[in-house]
């Protein structure tokens, strides 16, 4: 082999012998074995002394092929060969493949070994009389778990039934110094493989369903709102101000103009700005930061969808809404899911109840009948409510049905009719303007989506933002920014506009059944080691 790359390996005759199938025949290349007998550090070692070997011995480089002429994936061979009867060799089809060598099992003159791709997983066979000595050799000796190389070859079938690509020649294209995950137990140390998310999707092919389902969950939200007519945009993710929600942000610094900077919470201004411009129907989906803690359904950096129509109100949101999660369902599996254990039928309509009709259901107060802060603040103590102290009614509203109502909403539900002091970007109920025309969507017991009819009024936003303003200088770290810009927006006309938000991690856990936010994002962020 030259310096330059690999060559295909010798040709020659062969009788297909016997399936591998039979864990007992790894020996001592096995993966499980080699990782069970050193740490990967000495495995590491080792394997940068055989790659100096390989480049003083034989002149060859491992890292020096930039392509491979891939004709077919390893599921395209599964579908179109599955046909192939025990012991029958399809040498009339040619197949040129690629992949990374999951395991490698040598029986003298015969290896056989598992070759995956990003498609699936299938058994090659090499054969001394068929591949030749000197390529036989060379993956004898410099060949590893691991590897990715490129195959040619022909599909058969073992005597066991075993569908297999019979190896004519092969390339190495990749050298892997680090060992696989050990084979049989895989990789399951949760830490570990949120760090090394590479390793885990290496490891375990239901995480990559995972992604790519994820992927189907955005494509189907992008078809769903264009075949509403609504345009995709893009907004700024560091702005001088941190608007559009109530969260803390992430700060930072812009050297050339001097400026405190801030990453986005939302995109909701710049998006309602964009109405006001006559854009129509506008959506983004993006990433989001707000400066908080992590745990299974909060992640600092993470995605969401904010849709916004002209001449819309929420209860068109509400609708969309459940189109979006069922075309979403759809695209991944079906109307009937299950998450953690949770059966959820989402073909049925979803239920829409207030905030106050639910403390009531759930707590026993109705707060219909609560006239006065202190009244509130006395019945959320006798509740067992922690407080601060100086709490409006409607801010003890809030608190109890984060107590008492939230864990309860299994089944989809719209919660709607939020005090207006935690709504200030959303319109007042005309006929109780203590109240909003806003909703949450909860599902088992989290919150899915959050939208609005959005607040028009210039002069009722700036009051809003003033009272928002004084939270924040009392010390309220989550209060809304005061935005002038965005009131000068409004001033020069906001049309009637149903906003939402959703929080595309969360949708593609309940899709998936997955347990964390973490595993729906590819790389979460984590504490660095030590």
């Amino acid at each position: 082999m030259g310096s330059r790359g690999p060559r295909p390996l010798g040709k020659g005759k062969n009788q297909l012998t016997g399936s591998t199938e039979n864990p007992a025949l790894d020996g001592a290349n096995n993966q499980a074995s080699e990782g069970a007998e050193q740490s990967e550090n000495e495995i590491l070692r080792q394997r940068k002394e055989k790659l100096q070997r390989l480049r003083e011995e034989e002149g060859y480089d491992p890292y020096v092929v930039e392509r491979w002429d891939r004709r077919d994936t390893l599921e395209e061979v599964r579908k179109c060969f599955d046909r192939l009867q025990p012991d029958e060799v399809a040498r009339e089809a040619k197949i040129q493949t690629a992949g990374r060598l999951m395991t490698l099992r040598r029986q003298g003159k015969a290896t056989f070994a598992d070759l995956a791709d990003e498609s699936g997983r299938i058994q090659i066979y090499f054969q001394f009389n068929e591949v030749g000595e000197e390529s036989y050799n060379f993956l004898k000796k410099w060949v590893d778990t691991g590897d990715w190389i490129g195959v040619v070859g022909y599909p058969c079938r073992t005597r066991r039934g075993e569908l297999t690509i019979l190896v004519t020649e092969y390339s190495l294209l990749c050298k892997a110094l680090r060992p696989l995950p050990e084979k049989w137990h895989g990789l399951t140390d949760t830490e570990v493989r949120y760090r090394r998310r590479y390793t885990d999707l290496i490891a375990n092919p239901e995480v990559r369903d995972v992604f790519r389902a994820r992927a189907r969950v955005i494509s189907s939200i992008r078809k769903t709102l264009e075949d509403h007519g609504t345009l995709e945009v893009e907004t700024p993710a560091l702005s001088i101000l941190a608007g559009g929600a109530n969260a803390r942000p992430f700060r930072s610094f812009h050297n050339a103009l001097g400026l405190d900077m801030f990453l986005r919470i939302a995109p909701e201004l710049y998006l309602k700005r964009l109405v006001v411009g006559m854009m129509g129907r506008v959506y983004e989906i993006g990433k989001n930061f707000r400066n908080e803690g992590i745990d299974t359904m909060h992640n600092p950096e993470f995605t969401m969808l904010e849709v916004y129509w002209s001449y819309a109100n929420y209860e068109d949101m509400m609708d969309l809404a459940e189109e979006l999660i069922r075309n979403a369902a759809k695209a991944v599996g079906a109307l009937q899911i299950e998450w953690q254990g949770i059966p959820l039928d989402l073909a049925r309509p979803f239920r829409r109840a207030t905030m106050l009709d639910l403390v009531k259901e759930y707590s026993g107060v109705d707060f219909r009948a609560v006239t006065s802060d202190e009244e509130a603040r006395k019945i959320a103590a006798e509740k067992g409510i922690d407080l601060k102290g100086g709490e409006s009614r409607f801010a003890v509203l809030n608190l109890m049905f984060e107590a008492f109502c939230e864990e309860k909403l299994v089944n989809p539900t719209f919660v709607i009719g939020h005090p207006t002091e935690i709504s200030p970007l959303s319109k007042r109920d005309p006929e109780n303007p203590d109240y909003t025309h806003r909703f949450e969507l909860f599902i088992c017991g989290r919150e899915l989506a959050n939208a609005f009819s959005e607040l028009n009024d210039p002069l009722d936003q700036r009051a809003r933002f003033e009272d928002q303003l004084k939270k924040k200088e009392a010390g309220d770290d989550e209060a809304h920014a005061f935005d002038e810009d965005f009131i000068n927006a409004i001033e020069t006309g906001l049309p009637p506009t149903g906003g939402m938000g959703v929080g595309i991690d969360r949708l593609v856990m309940f899709l998936t059944n997955s347990r964390s936010i973490r595993d729906v994002i590819l790389f979460p962020l984590m504490k660095p080691k030590g």
